[in-house]
C-alpha cells in the first residue's frame, strides 16, 4: 500500500527567498552591477554561494531576476503614469513628480537602479549594460509614442519633434536619478520636474490664446501688465516653421 507520506527531496531552504531578493537588489541598486561580487551578495543576502547558486543560478541571472523585480516593486511609475494620463503632457508631469517622490524614499538606495546600475561596465558586462539600455530606450520609446499620438490628435503643434521631445524626458529623468544619488532632496527634484514641464510645446489653440492676451496687454510677460521685466516665452521643442 502506497504511503500518503511524500518525502521532501534535498535540503529544504533555509531561508526566504524573496527576502533575499530584495537584499540583492539593495546591493546592486547601491553598488552597481560590476561591482558588486558574490562575496558581497552572500554577505547581504545572509546566505552561502552553494546556496545562492541552488536558487538564483550565476550573478547574471540573479540580477536578471532583481531587475524584474525592481520593475515590479519601485521602477513602473513612469510606464503608468504615461500610460493612465489622457495626454503625453500629463503623463510626463506625473511621472517626473512621482520621479522625485521615488528617488528620494527613505530606507532604499536613491535612484534608479535601470539607470545606475550599469554606467561604467568592462566588456565582460556589457551584455547586462546593453540590457539595461535596451530598457531605457523601451521607457523612451513609449513616451515619444504618445508624444506622436498627441500630434495627430492636435494635442501638440504638428511641427513638434516627438523623438527629441521624449530623449528630452528621458535625460531629465535620468538626470534627477543622478542628482538624487549626488544628495539633491524630494524638494529640489520637484523643481527640476516643474521647470522641465516648461518646455512643453504649447498647442495651437494656447498659442493663439497668448499672443491675443499680449496684445490686449494682459500676459506676464508685459511691462504694462505687471510693471516688471518681459517674461521670456516658453521654449518649445519644435521644428521652426519652413
Amino acid at each position: 500500500m502506497a504511503s500518503k507520506e511524500t518525502k521532501q527531496r534535498g535540503r529544504p531552504r533555509s531561508f526566504d527567498r524573496e527576502t533575499a531578493l530584495e537584499q540583492a537588489m539593495r546591493s546592486f541598486w547601491e553598488q552597481g552591477y560590476e561591482a558588486t561580487s558574490i562575496s558581497d551578495l552572500t554577505r547581504t543576502m545572509g546566505i552561502g554561494a552553494p546556496s545562492l547558486y541552488a536558487a538564483f543560478g550565476d550573478k547574471r541571472a540573479l540580477f536578471d531576476e532583481v531587475v524584474a523585480a525592481y520593475g515590479r516593486l519601485h521602477g513602473g511609475f513612469i510606464d503608468r503614469a504615461v500610460a493612465e494620463e489622457p495626454t503625453a503632457r500629463q503623463g510626463v508631469g506625473r511621472a517626473l513628480r512621482e520621479a522625485a517622490v521615488e528617488y528620494t524614499l527613505p530606507g532604499r538606495p536613491r535612484g534608479c537602479l535601470v539607470i545606475s546600475a550599469a554606467l561604467n561596465t568592462t566588456p565582460a558586462s556589457a551584455e547586462v549594460a546593453a540590457s539595461l539600455r535596451e530598457m531605457r530606450r523601451s521607457n523612451i520609446g513609449q513616451i515619444e509614442s504618445r508624444i506622436r499620438a498627441d500630434i495627430v490628435s492636435g494635442e501638440l503643434p504638428a511641427d513638434t519633434d516627438a523623438s527629441a521631445l521624449a530623449h528630452y524626458v528621458g535625460a531629465v529623468i535620468q538626470g534627477m536619478s543622478q542628482q538624487a544619488r549626488d544628495g539633491a532632496d524630494r524638494a529640489m527634484l520637484a523643481d527640476i520636474a516643474a521647470l522641465a514641464m516648461r518646455a512643453w510645446p504649447e498647442t495651437a489653440e494656447a498659442g493663439e490664446g497668448e499672443e491675443a492676451a499680449e496684445e490686449a496687454g494682459e500676459t506676464r510677460g508685459d511691462p504694462a501688465a505687471d510693471g516688471g521685466a518681459p517674461h521670456p516665452r516658453r521654449a518649445t521643442l519644435a521644428h521652426p516653421a519652413p
